[in-house]
């Protein structure tokens, strides 16, 4: 019996036997939405609960962003594991309603500890990635998970540009707003998710819960005896700390040396945001079925050392917005180094895979942001040399590596079932 056969026993399945990717799109957009949301909010608000003066204040919101991108580290290989040994369903739909009773408590905090402690939490449920991954890996032929995998990717992408714009609005009618709107999102999912998601992971493909395995580093390890996987793992976590260049240098390169308006800067980002969608959500799949996982994934790993590089040079805005949607084409690795993951895991490891993942994710979100902005403080000091493109060129040597480390994983992984 193929994967794919096994994948379609047991009852609880419904009779496509195949799992909604768009729902599964939908909760991974709700995941980047969440975030979105309270972005415009959290200053005032921490301003609000702590008496700090703004600058403090963005001292006290870089916190919140660790904390949440730590608790995603060290939680997401559990919620993957956990999946492994209960379903896919029952996870994503308890993940689904903690996370919205989370937004609640955040909403109606009474002090900064409280919001700190509801950012812990909505890290640690916020990696409902691995088990909506998973259920792609379950039930999805192997030629098309690179399709599937690009969609959920994509209503990622989609919620990272939908959340601040959707937070900006509704915090001007109550700074609560944004919070509330966020638990409303999660419910809806876990409502949908009762109403109309299939478990695809049938119980003869279940495994018991180990908490050694469910460490991140337990989780990290236990895959070091797999070469294709290890060495995508690698990938991710170097293209990961390459991308952090712009969240943390975007905004303030462009404001000091190109001199653009907060609304210049927000529609760049929104721009971006959108040219991810497309990329993951449209052109990987017509990609992997024309070249190939592996071809495609070098190719736009390539073009992203290029597009790095040119930035760091650029000298005019309408470069910049053309070479940031540019640079959006890199995100078709994703989902190709995905789909070529799993088809080297076992069957029943595939939500432990998705928490590697995630918390691999979670890793570069932690190491990137420092790097890049001291790259980009020492090398804007007049004291000093002078080139505000550093990280960049930094973000295109780190691209480069990843692309070298992408070929050598390729060629130790199955072929791809698309390829022609």
């Amino acid at each position: 019996m193929d994967r794919r056969a096994a994948a379609l026993n047991g009852a609880a399945l419904v009779p496509d036997r195949r799992p909604p990717i768009f729902l599964l799109a939908f909760i991974v957009f709700i995941d980047l939405c969440g975030i979105g949301l309270i972005i415009p909010v959290v200053p005032s608000l921490v301003v609000r609960l702590t008496g700090a003066s703004l600058d403090q204040a963005a001292v006290l919101g870089g916190v919140l962003l660790l904390a949440y991108a730590a608790a995603q580290f060290a939680f997401a290989p559990v919620i993957g594991g956990l999946s492994d040994r209960y379903g896919r369903r029952p996870v994503l739909i308890w993940v689904l309603v903690a996370l919205g009773f989370d937004y609640v408590v955040m909403a109606f905090a009474p002090s900064f500890w409280w919001l700190l402690v509801g950012r812990i939490i909505s890290g640690a449920m916020g990696a409902s990635f691995a088990p909506a991954n998973s259920c792609i890996a379950d039930a999805v032929p192997e030629g098309e998970r690179g399709r599937a995998f690009g969609i959920l990717g994509a209503g990622g992408a989609a919620g990272f540009v939908a959340g601040p714009a959707i937070g900006g609005f509704l915090v001007g009618l109550d700074p609560r707003a944004p919070f509330l709107a966020a638990a409303a999102l999660a419910f809806a999912a876990a409502i949908a998710s009762v109403a109309v998601l299939c478990e695809t992971l049938p119980p003869e493909r279940r495994r018991a819960f180990s908490m050694s395995r469910a460490s991140p580093f337990g989780s990290l390890m236990r895959f070091r005896v797999s070469p294709v996987v290890r060495g995508f793992l690698v990938t991710i976590l170097t293209v990961q700390v390459a991308a952090q260049v712009n969240i943390a240098v975007w905004p303030y390169y462009t404001a000091l040396y190109f001199g653009w308006t907060p609304g210049a800067i927000g529609a760049s980002v929104a721009m971006f945001g959108v040219s991810i969608a497309v990329a993951q959500g449209v052109l990987a799949g017509w990609l992997f079925a024309r070249f190939g996982e592996a071809r495609a994934g070098v190719a736009v790993l390539l073009i992203g050392v290029a597009d790095y590089a040119l930035i760091a040079f650029a000298q005019t805005p309408v470069q910049l917005f053309m070479l940031i949607s540019g640079g959006a084409l890199t995100y078709i690795a994703w989902p190709a180094m995905q789909a070529m993951m799993s088809r080297a895991t076992p069957e029943d490891a595939q939500g432990e895979l998705q928490g590697a993942i995630t918390s691999t994710m979670a890793l570069g979100s932690i190491i990137g942001p420092p790097v890049m902005s001291g790259v980009f403080i020492a090398f804007s000091d007049k004291a000093g040399p002078v080139l505000p493109g550093a990280p960049y060129l930094l973000a295109a040597g780190l691209t480069l590596l990843a692309a070298v480390q992408f070929m050598r994983a390729a060629r130790r992984s199955a072929p791809d079932p698309a390829t022609p």
